[in-house]
């Protein structure tokens, strides 16, 4: 018999929850095993037309929130668009910011390998945003 993570085809690199181990009187909105799967801060982007509002979700996220046919012709958002990102910090204390964090989609595992040339560390999980 399948697991209930394998059936709804759950990431296996993500944090594990395990209820009959988890003290849910302790989670926060910080917690590995809460933003490991949903995000926790909402970032609302506000500006003119034509500020690059778009083009910092994207950048974060990865996410194109231009998703339209009129939108892309006129190059410009109209329709509301939603974004999730993962932001990771490298354990490496040797790797120096900004490079010690990135950004990557909401999909991805909580733990990658840093890709700063010689760092043998990892980028782990610390946030988990939401744009709208």
């Amino acid at each position: 018999m399948a697991t209930a993570e394998a059936q709804i085809g759950v990431n296996r690199n993500l944090q594990k929850q395990d209820l009959s181990n988890l003290d849910v009187s302790k989670l926060t909105p910080l917690s590995p095993e809460v933003i490991s799967r949903q995000a926790t801060i909402n970032i609302g982007t506000i500006g003119h037309v034509a500020h690059g509002k778009s083009t910092v979700v994207k950048a974060i996220s990865g996410v194109q929130t231009v998703r339209f046919k009129n939108e892309l012709e006129r190059n410009i958002t109209i329709k509301l668009g939603y974004a999730n990102a993962k932001i990771y910090k490298c354990d490496n204390p040797k790797c120096p910011r900004p490079a010690s964090f990135v950004s990557d989609a909401s999909s991805k595992d909580d733990s990658l390998p840093c890709t700063r040339l010689n760092c043998s560390g990892n980028f782990r999980l610390v946030r988990h945003v939401s744009f709208v």
